[in-house]
């Protein structure tokens, strides 16, 4: 993971400043960090059977459909508000600056269907745990969150607790 982890670029100050962010768009643009990513959430995500993968708006679309391709699963899309054509099914978040909501469309997960939540970042756990709940919400099963990056300092991973949460990488601070 260490190749994987320089390929990531690190800005200061955005999107403000003291923050530092974790860019993994230099980390996609290499073919063999891309292949990288690919293989280790593929490892990662082998145990949790699910039936569908789920990515939230928007970095969650880069991971979701191909790990959902190699496991042999379906995509689901989670967008902002507005985004799906259909009837949809919505739960709201607090962000750190805000508010949001996630929409699925109501006939994409169906009961007892496995679902596993894949995502570029856990930071303070907002996100994903309104796509837990989303996922339950339709009377899916959460079948474990996978994400390329978890900031381990903003205790994100204790929104998930008793969810089974896996990440490739870990920054301290």
């Amino acid at each position: 993971m260490e190749n994987l982890r320089a390929l990531i670029r690190e800005v200061p100050d955005f999107p403000k400043p003291g923050i530092l962010f974790y860019d993994i768009t230099t980390a996609v643009k290499d073919p063999q960090g891309m292949a990288l990513m690919a293989d280790a959430l593929e490892e990662a995500a082998a145990e949790t059977r699910a039936d569908l993968v789920t990515g939230m708006e928007s970095r969650g679309f880069l991971f979701g459909p191909l790990l959902a391709t190699r496991l042999g699963s379906g995509f689901v899309l989670m967008r902002k508000p507005g985004k799906l054509p259909a009837a949809t099914a919505s739960v709201g978040y607090g962000l750190e600056y805000g508010t949001d909501s996630l929409e699925v469309h109501v006939d994409a997960i169906q009961p007892g269907q496995r679902v596993l939540i894949v995502d570029d970042l856990l930071a303070t756990g907002g996100t994903a745990a309104a796509a837990v709940e989303l996922v339950e919400k339709l009377g899916g099963e959460v079948a474990g969150l996978l994400f390329v990056i978890e900031l381990d300092f903003l205790n994100g991973r204790k929104k998930l607790a008793g969810y089974p949460v896996k990440s490739l990488l870990h920054y301290d601070s």
